[in-house]
C-alpha cells in the first residue's frame, strides 16, 4: 500500500509540473492597470455604473482603479480581441464591503464557461475602503477545485449577485506562472478509524503525528487519491491503529496542527426490512450541459423549462425570455428541443419537455415588444441592442399602451402543438405544460397582459395536455407547474378569485377539478401534480446566521412542527390546515389524497440558494435525501448546476459514475434527532445497505452508533470539511460501527462492498 501510495504521487506531481510548464508559456497580460482598459480588451459589462478612472481608492501607484456599482445580476465583464488560453491565473486588487460577486471565464466563440467563482471562495476578508489582493489558480478553481482546461478563453465576468454588488477593482492581470508553496489544507477523522489529509504540492506525510486523549496512535496503512478532474489536490486516507472514541484528537502535519472535540456519540439504528421505492426521477436537473455531465452527475431526468420556452417557437427555434431579458426574441439558447431532448436520451437521462400553452410564440430571432423609438420613457435598455427596453416606467409600473402582440410573436395554438409534438423524432417521458404561466402577465406581460385566472389556468392545462395525449399516448402529464408558496393557494387576479370559487385555495381546486374531468373522459389526464419550490426564508447575506437558517430551512419539506423562518410563518395568507408550517411533501401528499388520489407529486424547479457555497451542497445532499425518504416521484434542479461546484458534488455524492445511492429507501430511526444540524439517510439496492450522514456544523464534528449496520469493507465518497469543496472517494473497513465520524461541513455517502 505504502510503495503504491508513493508511485501515485510522484506520477500526480510530474503531471503537476507538465501543467505548470505548460501554464509558463507567456508573460504576464495586464487587463487594467490605471485609468482604462488596457490595449485589446473591450468593455462588455451590462447594468452597471462603471468609472475606468476613479481616484477616491486605488492599488499602489497606479493613480486610480475601476469602481463598480453593479444592479441585481449585472457585471463588469471584459473581452480580449484574441484569446488567453495559456495563462497560470488571474490575480487581482478588490475592496469592498465583501461585495457578492461570482467570477467566470468564458469563451465566445462556442459559450463555453468555466465553473463559478465565488468572490467568497477565494476570500471571506474584503473589506471596504482597503484593497485585498486575490488569486485565482486556474488549474485549481477557488470553490471547486477543478481546472480552468483547455479552450478559446477571451472573456472575464464579474456578476454581482440578487442584491447587487459595490466595489473597486485595480490591477487585474493574467499571469504566466503560478508557484504552489506545499502544505496540508486539513488533516479530519472520518468514519471509526480513518484520518483524511488533504495537501497540496509535495509534502512530507512521514511526519504526521496522531494523537488521541494524551495518547499517540500508530499510522498503520494509507491510500492516496487523486481526483482526474480536481488534480491539484491530493487526499491521503491514513488508517489507525485505534479506533476513534469520545475525547480530544490532535493531528500534527508539518508546521500545521488540527485539533477536535470528538463529541458524544448519537445512536441510530436502520432498518431495511421497513422501505419504500425511490424514484430514480428525483435526481433530475434542468438543462444539463453534456452527455458527460448526465453520467458524471448520475442525472435520470432533464427538464426543458424556464420562462423562456413559453415563447418557444419549435418551427423556427426562436425563443423569448419575457421581462428576464427585454423582451427579446432570439434563437434557442440550447438548439431545437428535438435534438435535444435526443443527445440528453443518449446519454442515459429521461426528459421533461415543456410545451408552450399561451395564444403566441415568437415570431423570429430578432423582434422585441418595446422599441425605444416607440417608448421612450422605460426604466432601462439592453446595453447589447440600446433600442430593446424592458418595459418598465422609470417608476417601476407597466408600460402602456400594451405592444401589438404582432411585433414580435407569431399565432399559436393546440393544433400547432399536435403538429410539433406529432413529427418528434425523440419523445419525452414527460410533458410540462408552459411554465409558470399563473404569473404571465408579469414575466411575459407583453403577450398576455391581463392577470391569468383559476378558470383559465385550467382550460389551458385541459387544452394542451389533451393535445399532447392525442398525438404521444404514453406520455406523462405534468402540471400546472405553479411558481411558489403564494400562488399555490391563489391567482394573479387575487383573492377576489378566491372567493368566485367557493374559497377554495387553487391547487385543491385544480386537483378536484382535474379528477372530475378525468372521471367525464375515463382516461387521466393528469399524471404530476408539479410545483416549483423556492425557500422563502431569506439567505442572501450568506453570513453566518444566513448560512445555519439555509441549513435548517430543509425542514420546511417534511416537518409539520416546522414554523416557516420567513413571512410564510407569520403570514401565510392561506385557507390550509397548519398554515405556517409549509411541511412541503406531507401537505401535498395529502392534498393529492383528498382531492385527486393516485397523482404523483413532483417538484420540476427548486434550488439550494447557494450554489456556489459549501452550505447549498449540504442543502442540496439533505434535499436529495429528503425526496426519497418521503416518497417524492420527480424532481429538477434549478437551473443547471456547475458540476464540480458543491451542489453538482451533492448529485455526484448520490448517483455518480454509476455508483448509486440505491432503489429502496431504509427506515432510519433517530434517538435525538436534530435535523437543523444533521441528516442521515438510508437505502438499500441488491442487498446491499447504503447510507449518507449531512454534517451541516461549521466546525463541529458529529458521531453516531448505528444498530443494523453491517462491518466490513465500504465504498465512501465525501465532500466539504476544512479543506473546502472537493470531490473524495476510497474504500475502507469499517470494524465496528458504534463510532462512526463525519468532520463539520461534510456530507459522506456509505455503500456496502
Amino acid at each position: 500500500m505504502f510503495a503504491t501510495s508513493r508511485l501515485l504521487r510522484l506520477a500526480t506531481l510530474v503531471a503537476f509540473a507538465t501543467i505548470r510548464a505548460a501554464r509558463a508559456a507567456t508573460e504576464d497580460l495586464s487587463i487594467y492597470t490605471d485609468n482604462n482598459l488596457a490595449q485589446g480588451w473591450e468593455n462588455w459589462s451590462w447594468s452597471s455604473d462603471i468609472n475606468f478612472a476613479a481616484t477616491d481608492l486605488f492599488s499602489g501607484a497606479s493613480g486610480s482603479s475601476l469602481s463598480v456599482n453593479s444592479t441585481q445580476y449585472a457585471a463588469l465583464s471584459v473581452k480580449l480581441e484574441g484569446t488567453f488560453p495559456d495563462y497560470a491565473g488571474l490575480r487581482f486588487d478588490i475592496a469592498g464591503a465583501q461585495p457578492d460577486l461570482t467570477i467566470v471565464v468564458q469563451s465566445t466563440a462556442d459559450n463555453s464557461q468555466s465553473p463559478n467563482i465565488a468572490l467568497s471562495s477565494i476570500s471571506k476578508t474584503v473589506v471596504d475602503g482597503q484593497f485585498s489582493s486575490l488569486l485565482i489558480d486556474f488549474n485549481d478553481l477557488p470553490g471547486s477545485g477543478a481546472q480552468l482546461g483547455t479552450g478559446t478563453w477571451d472573456r472575464l465576468t464579474f456578476q454581482a449577485g440578487g442584491n447587487g454588488a459595490f466595489y473597486h477593482i485595480d490591477n487585474i492581470v493574467l499571469v504566466s506562472e503560478i508557484v504552489v508553496t506545499p502544505q496540508f489544507l486539513s488533516a479530519e477523522p472520518l468514519s471509526n478509524d480513518v484520518v483524511a489529509v488533504t495537501t497540496v504540492g509535495a509534502v512530507n506525510l512521514t511526519d504526521v503525528q496522531v494523537s488521541l486523549n494524551g495518547k499517540n496512535v500508530k499510522v498503520t496503512d494509507r491510500a492516496t487519491y487523486n481526483p482526474v478532474d480536481t488534480p491539484a489536490k491530493t487526499i491521503n486516507y491514513l488508517k489507525l491503529a485505534s479506533p476513534f472514541t469520545t475525547g480530544n484528537l490532535s493531528i500534527s502535519a508539518g508546521n500545521a496542527t488540527f485539533s477536535y472535540t470528538l463529541p458524544t456519540v448519537q445512536y441510530a439504528s436502520i432498518v431495511p426490512q421497513v422501505n419504500h421505492t425511490i424514484d430514480p426521477h428525483v435526481y433530475g436537473v434542468n438543462f444539463p450541459t453534456s452527455a458527460s455531465y448526465i453520467q458524471h452527475l448520475g442525472v435520470t431526468i432533464s427538464r426543458w423549462g424556464g420562462n423562456a420556452v413559453t415563447a418557444y417557437n419549435p418551427f423556427g427555434g426562436f425563443t423569448n425570455a419575457g421581462n428576464d431579458w427585454y423582451f427579446e426574441n432570439r434563437v434557442i439558447d440550447n438548439g431545437q428541443a428535438d435534438d435535444w431532448m435526443g443527445w440528453v436520451h443518449g446519454a442515459g437521462s429521461d426528459s421533461l419537455l415543456t410545451i408552450p400553452a399561451l395564444d403566441w410564440v415568437s415570431k423570429d430571432s430578432t423582434s422585441y415588444s418595446y422599441p425605444k423609438s416607440v417608448y421612450p420613457d422605460q426604466q432601462s435598455f439592453d446595453p447589447y441592442n440600446g433600442d430593446a427596453g424592458n418595459g418598465l416606467f422609470p417608476n417601476g409600473s407597466y408600460v402602456t399602451p400594451v405592444p401589438a402582440q404582432t411585433s414580435a410573436y407569431t399565432p399559436w395554438n393546440s393544433t400547432l402543438a399536435k403538429t410539433w409534438l406529432s413529427n418528434l423524432a425523440n419523445k419525452p417521458l414527460m410533458v410540462a405544460i408552459d411554465n409558470e404561466i399563473e404569473i404571465t402577465s408579469n414575466t411575459h406581460q407583453d403577450m398576455h397582459p391581463d392577470p391569468m385566472g383559476y378558470d383559465e389556468e385550467l382550460a389551458r392545462v385541459i387544452e394542451f395536455g389533451t393535445a399532447a395525449k392525442e398525438v404521444l399516448p404514453d406520455v406523462l402529464v405534468v402540471a400546472p407547474s405553479t411558481c411558489s408558496w403564494w400562488y399555490y393557494w391563489t391567482s394573479s387576479i387575487g383573492y377576489t378569485d378566491n372567493a368566485a370559487h367557493d374559497n377554495i385555495d387553487f391547487l385543491p381546486w385544480f386537483l378536484a377539478k382535474m379528477k372530475a374531468h378525468d372521471q367525464s373522459t375515463g382516461k387521466r389526464l393528469l399524471d404530476y401534480l408539479d410545483i416549483h419550490y423556492y425557500f422563502q426564508a431569506d439567505t442572501s447575506a450568506n453570513d453566518a446566521a444566513a448560512k445555519a437558517l439555509r441549513l435548517r430551512a430543509t425542514r420546511s419539506l417534511w416537518d409539520t412542527s416546522y414554523v416557516d423562518e420567513s413571512w410564510v410563518g407569520s403570514n401565510p395568507q392561506n385557507h390550509q390546515w397548519n398554515p405556517t408550517a409549509i411541511s412541503l411533501v406531507p401537505r401535498f401528499k395529502t392534498l393529492i389524497d383528498i382531492n385527486y388520489p393516485g397523482t404523483k407529486f413532483s417538484i420540476s424547479e427548486w434550488s439550494s440558494t447557494a450554489d456556489t457555497d459549501i452550505t447549498g451542497g449540504l442543502v442540496t445532499v439533505d434535499v436529495l435525501g429528503i425526496w426519497g425518504k418521503y416518497g417524492v416521484d420527480s424532481s429538477t434542479y434549478w437551473a443547471t448546476p456547475d458540476e464540480m461546484g458543491p451542489v453538482g458534488l451533492a448529485y455526484w455524492l448520490y448517483r455518480g459514475y454509476g455508483t448509486f445511492f440505491g432503489s429502496s429507501s431504509a427506515q432510519v430511526n433517530m434517538a435525538t434527532p436534530n435535523p437543523d444540524t444533521q441528516g442521515l439517510y438510508a437505502a438499500t439496492e441488491n442487498g446491499k445497505l447504503s447510507f449518507v450522514i449531512v454534517n451541516k456544523n461549521p466546525d463541529t464534528p458529529i458521531a453516531f452508533d448505528l444498530a443494523n449496520v453491517p462491518t466490513g469493507q465500504y465504498f465512501v465518497r465525501h465532500f466539504g470539511g476544512e479543506a473546502g469543496v472537493a470531490k473524495w472517494q476510497t474504500t475502507i473497513t469499517l470494524k465496528a460501527t458504534n463510532y462512526i465520524v463525519v468532520p463539520a461541513y461534510t456530507a459522506a455517502f456509505f455503500l456496502q462492498k
